[in-house]
């Protein structure tokens, strides 16, 4: 598995304070999070249709980018930091929702298919290839929550309280082992970051313990 640092954090989701806390915008949530964590402001830059911020960190730049081209023109943005910084595939991790995993649920992963994700499909169609990382943060799905609303509406709202506790677990449990991830340590951050969630989400421990 690669072993490269990442250089660029992308956050997934769209712009405008409606849609700020639906479920969509789950890894604006977390790179916006983060930005502020390490002392970094995203701020609008049009030449990159998104919002920027860079920082050093272990001795080269990390940037922090939210395309706020909405989700289904993401990869604009990403084509465009990519281009001008010099970043290749490998040095990316995009942080999205993910409607294929429960809500308390996160995987890492290199590569593979967008899972008819709009914003994964249009990053692979811009960069011209799959060999990015993602943080998949799971959402859940309606049929599997008991829901009737389609998957558009459902993504376009903000989850229920206890749905809302389990992502900000997995966000928070990301940031602990981001480091590693800025680091090159991939295989070590999968390790822990999967063995975490594992453990929260076992029977012994309660919801949003």
């Amino acid at each position: 598995m690669n072993n490269t640092p990442i250089r660029l954090l992308v956050g997934l989701g769209n712009p405008g304070t409606q849609y700020a806390e639906t479920r969509h915008n789950a890894g604006v949530w977390f790179v916006a999070q983060l930005a502020r964590q390490l002392g970094a402001s995203l701020q609008p830059q049009a030449k990159f249709h998104g919002e920027l911020s860079k920082i050093k960190l272990n001795s080269h730049d990390v940037y922090f980018l939210f395309p706020t081209t909405y989700m289904n023109r993401s990869g604009l943005s990403v084509q465009a930091v990519m281009q001008f910084y010099k970043i290749s595939p490998n040095e990316i991790l995009v942080v999205h929702d993910e409607l294929d995993l429960a809500p308390g649920q996160l995987k890492l992963k290199h590569g593979g298919g967008h899972a008819e994700h709009n914003g994964l499909r249009n990053i692979q169609e811009h960069i011209g290839t799959n060999t990015y990382w993602r943080a998949r943060i799971g959402i859940g799905h309606p049929r599997q929550l008991g829901l009737s609303q389609s998957v558009a509406d459902f993504v376009l709202h903000r989850p229920s309280a206890d749905e809302h506790t389990r992502i900000q677990r997995c966000l928070t449990i990301l940031n602990k082992h981001i480091n590693l991830l800025f680091e090159g340590h991939l295989n070590q951050a999968c390790t822990r970051v999967h063995t975490e969630v594992e453990l929260a989400l076992s029977p012994n421990n309660k919801p949003g313990v």
